[in-house]
């Protein structure tokens, strides 16, 4: 997302702006708040209205990229295309399967299991890429991906232990239930988002769609989508909403879904923040690294079971991320150094010629 960045109203605005800690400290916030505030939403045990809750986050971000372009603020946004609209409506289709499903997965699954269940998908990705865009993928980077199904089976194997021993809220019985579905939708999840994200770079390649093009039709697309569903598939009676939104938490669970909805925003803004201020390779190493405060909020506030099994997985979890960025760095750092020597012999060529 682009934001017209006028003169700095200060000295102390500027040098906030271009300070890289605070840059890197916001987008750590944001991604962070963003799993937990959907995990306040989506963990209540009789919550049913997952996408309605959905086609609530994705107006609020409608509307504030709206508001933005209206403003001036978001200046890359392109006037509404029919067509393409309908070379991205699949796409939507794929989004609304992978934030339904990663929503479910939030519901059954604790926080530390769902951050490092979604690792999996960067090695699905990586062979989809190689498949469809010839993207190599190295022996450091093969490591990494060693690593990531090695936290995952490790943290599969201490969640169904948790649940045996009795250690989840639920019983051994309901528990193991839980993490069984939990574990279907993560599937589906990763399925769904590397789908959504393959298909996303062919199309954005192919009919030049920008960032912002591709947040507003995301989210132009998927509200039909998401409201039909909702009608159709969710109850809608009298008692199944109050038991959704009790008078206690009704107030709370309305601003958690205006929250979720922008912070898409605020995660796009502060990744390009960070990226600006510091470089994309310490954006790499804070997103490997950002996973294990975020596996640590889970078991701090969401009262994730701390076992040596789970600690366990975090850990290889968080080297496994800081293995891949490390590999993608240098995969970069090559290429780099790769481009001028091309060049040179090229001009040597036309020179001979």
């Amino acid at each position: 997302m682009t934001v017209a960045s006028g003169p700095p109203s200060g000295s102390a605005s500027a040098g906030l702006i271009s300070n890289s800690n605070a840059s890197i400290l916001a987008y750590c916030v944001a991604s962070i708040s963003m799993t937990a505030v959907n995990k306040y939403i989506f963990s209540g045990g009789s919550w049913n209205l997952t996408f309605f809750c959905l086609t609530v986050q994705s107006v609020v971000c409608l509307a504030a990229v709206m508001i933005g372009k209206r403003f001036g603020m978001v200046t890359t946004l392109a006037d509404y295309d029919a067509f393409k609209a309908k070379k991205w409506f699949p796409l939507s289709v794929l989004l609304v399967g992978m934030i339904y499903s990663g929503a479910k997965s939030l519901q059954y699954l604790s926080v530390p299991v769902y951050t490092i269940f979604k690792n999996l998908t960067i090695i699905v990705i990586a062979y989809g890429e190689n498949v469809f865009f010839g993207t190599k993928v190295s022996r450091i980077i093969l490591l990494s991906f060693g690593l990531m199904v090695l936290s995952s089976v490790i943290a599969a194997w201490a969640d169904i232990q948790a649940a045996i021993n009795g250690l989840h809220a639920a019983d051994a019985t309901t528990a193991t239930a839980q993490l069984t579905a939990g574990y279907t939708w993560m599937g589906i999840n990763v399925f769904c988002t590397s789908a959504f994200l393959i298909g996303s770079r062919k199309v954005m390649k192919q009919y030049n769609f920008s960032d912002v093009d591709t947040m507003f039709y995301n989210n132009l697309l998927s509200i039909p989508v998401l409201i039909v569903a909702s009608v159709f598939l969710e109850d809608w009676s009298h008692e199944n909403v109050v038991r959704n939104f009790p008078p206690e938490t009704r107030t709370v669970l309305i601003i958690s879904m205006i929250y979720s909805g922008l912070g898409t925003i605020f995660i796009s803004y502060t990744t390009a923040w960070c990226i600006r201020v510091t470089s994309s390779t310490t954006y790499s190493m804070v997103g490997a690294l950002n996973k294990l405060p975020m596996a640590v909020t889970g078991f701090i506030f969401f009262g994730a079971p701390v076992t040596l099994g789970s600690v366990s997985a975090v850990f290889i979890a968080f080297i496994s991320g800081i293995v891949y960025a490390w590999a993608k760095v240098m995969q970069s750092e090559k290429a780099k150094l790769a481009l001028p020597t091309t060049n040179n012999n090229s001009t040597e060529k036309d020179m001979k010629v």
